[in-house]
């Protein structure tokens, strides 16, 4: 963990948001359709990401619940908008992976879109997590999408997933090398986190994060 990173949470935030995500989380429904969204009347934390990031996992990992989102060894399986009501008060938006899918060309652009159109119109969404695997880097399709949440001015954070699989030090460089290079891109948030759902590195930040963006 970096120590810059801690210091940015008291104790207090980091148990209260523990306690938080250790309550009820269900999946409400999932959106294929931009008008099927449910209603803005909760804050929403999206999770985006090249497909087989992890992003179903951490949610799972996040909420210590091992079934709630649907992960799957085959790239591209998630093609809703899923979201999962947390405590009654936060809904966690899982969205459709990029980079690959196994579908026809027409399907996997209908549900990148739909991701898009969420991303762009969604008055009520506080922050996107935008993981990106540790071990490998930064890559043209996450470049893409960091250039497109710049320009349609959403806030996103970048998180690197499955840093146990790297040394500490070579995890805290690379999260400290991720946060040099999006210094200067005006809709990135200037944490960057490390994480891994295995392990459980870095979930007491995640959360933390997640409940400052949604509450305050």
């Amino acid at each position: 963990m970096s120590e810059a990173v801690s210091e940015v949470f008291s104790a207090a935030e980091i148990e209260a948001a523990r306690v938080l995500f250790a309550h009820d989380a269900q999946f409400i429904m999932g959106a294929a359709q931009i008008d099927q969204l449910p209603a803005p009347d909760l804050p929403e934390i999206a999770f985006a990401g090249r497909s087989n990031v992890g992003k179903s996992s951490l949610i799972n990992a996040l909420v210590n619940r091992s079934g709630l989102a649907r992960s799957s060894s085959e790239p591209g399986r998630t093609r809703e908008v899923n979201f999962f009501l947390l405590d009654g008060r936060i809904r966690l938006v899982d969205l459709p992976g990029y980079g690959f899918a196994r579908a026809s060309k027409g399907e996997a652009k209908r549900f990148q879109n739909l991701a898009r159109d969420y991303l762009r119109g969604r008055p009520n969404l506080r922050r996107v997590f935008l993981l990106i695997d540790a071990r490998h880097g930064l890559k043209p399709p996450d470049a893409e999408a960091m250039t497109a949440f710049d320009t349609a001015a959403v806030s996103y954070q970048v998180v690197l997933t499955k840093a146990d699989k790297l040394k500490p030090a070579e995890a805290e460089a690379t999260r400290a090398r991720f946060e040099a290079a999006i210094a200067r891109r005006p809709a990135a948030f200037p944490r960057t986190l490390a994480v891994s759902a295995m392990s459980g590195a870095g979930l007491d930040l995640l959360r933390a994060e997640a409940v400052r963006a949604a509450l305050t």
